[in-house]
């Protein structure tokens, strides 16, 4: 049946019936915009759950657009309207502002000035490997017990960490410190509900069925089904897929989110499925990254991806971290971000000598991007030199997206 011979059979069944006041369900439109009217506002304002930290998620995609390199200073200027319209709770004008902000956004152009074009911007994985040697693959026994027990420890940390980051994320090292003093343990009886982790799951979802052939569509459709929400690069995402716009150009419409964490926290679970082979782990972790995000975004995924590869047939956790960090494109901007990290830790005795370098080098970034939370997991990574507890010490003091 054609689409006109269906709505004209559901035309013809309708009878028509008098409507009491009651019955005309205009209240359910009257809800609908109040859960909208909440949804910009928590754009504009909001605590993250867990922590309590306050964010402004839309001013932190203004503020992502210039470590992209783009020109945002007439964008800028819009910005205390909006707060104005925000604190006045006038949401006719918050509405208006926001979308005026957004069309700045997607028309924003660049700004030479900017050293972010100083490095080689990275579209597609036929380009990235073009500057990239990868380590061979080290023959691994996917069936033994050894991968057993690292994979079930690998989604402990995961657990572990997700739950201890939570409750402090969003936070600098000097607040964290005067607030808790060393965290050295949960901050409180851990939740182990993190949406982080969720991402990793729908992969599997995608993974199981199609293996190593697996396609950005096939997990970004897994998002669709499965995600109830997301938030800035994911909820970009989510809502380009839904609206039929699939990977890559998912990532990459109306995404100024698109270098921030979200790709990078979800890079574990491809080096799980790929463990010895870096190259593998890799393509699977661009695959994965350009539903939601581009360029140094996806680069994070792929950081992290070959951390865990290498974790399944290398003990040494300063090896893993350099011979990592060696495997990533030198003329990348991400790369210059965990160089950086990696030289303050050969510099210096204690992880935070190498950490406050860092913390004042990314201060133009937010808590959320990928970069400052690539420095921390080199630093905590190399100063807890396989040590779980004292990792996770230091990742904790480090502040930042912590539960990343």
């Amino acid at each position: 049946m054609k689409a006109w011979e269906m709505e004209l059979e559901l035309m013809k069944k309708g009878k028509p019936k008098p409507l009491s006041e009651e019955e005309q369900t205009w209240d359910a439109i009257e809800l609908l915009e109040k859960q909208q009217d909440d949804a910009l506002r928590m754009l504009w304002h909001s605590n993250v759950p867990g922590s309590g930290a306050e964010e402004r998620v839309f001013i932190g995609g203004i503020q992502s657009l210039e470590n992209m390199g783009m020109d945002i200073r007439e964008i800028e200027e819009q910005i205390p309207l909006g707060i104005k319209a925000y604190d006045q709770n006038d949401m006719v004008e918050l509405n208006r502002i926001t979308s005026i902000i957004n069309h700045m956004i997607c028309n924003a152009k660049k700004d030479k000035r900017s050293e972010y074009w100083n490095f080689k911007e990275y579209g597609t994985w036929e380009e990235y490997c073009k500057n990239v040697k990868f380590s061979n693959k080290i023959p691994y026994n996917v069936y033994s017990k050894d991968y057993e027990e690292k994979i079930n420890a690998g989604w402990y940390a995961q657990i572990c960490g997700g739950a201890l980051g939570t409750a402090i994320e969003g936070f600098t090292t000097d607040n964290l410190r005067e607030v808790y003093g060393e965290i050295r343990e949960y901050t409180r009886k851990p939740n182990t509900f993190n949406d982080d982790i969720t991402y990793e799951l729908a992969f599997i979802k995608a993974f199981e069925r199609t293996g190593y052939k697996v396609t950005s569509k096939d997990i970004g459709l897994e998002w669709v089904a499965l995600m109830p929400f997301g938030w800035s690069a994911e909820e970009i995402a989510l809502r380009n897929m839904k609206l039929g716009i699939y990977p890559p150009v998912s990532g990459f419409l109306n995404n100024p989110y698109r270098e921030w964490i979200g790709a990078q926290m979800r890079g574990a679970i491809c080096g799980m499925a790929a463990p010895g082979e870096p190259y593998m782990a890799a393509k699977l972790a661009w695959i994965d990254g350009v539903i939601s995000h581009y360029n140094n975004g996806v680069i994070g995924e792929i950081f992290n991806a070959v951390l865990v590869s290498l974790a399944f047939v290398e003990n040494d956790i300063r090896k893993i971290v350099i011979d990592t960090i060696e495997m990533l494109p030198k003329d990348s901007e991400y790369y210059s971000i965990v160089k950086y990290a990696l030289d303050r830790c050969i510099d210096e005795e204690t992880w935070e000598a190498a950490w406050k370098p860092c913390e004042k080098r990314f201060e133009k970034y937010n808590w959320i991007h990928a970069y400052p939370n690539a420095a921390a997991e080199v630093i905590a990574l190399w100063f807890g030199n396989g040590e779980f507890d004292e990792t996770m010490h230091i990742i904790a003091m480090e502040g930042q997206d912590v539960d990343c």
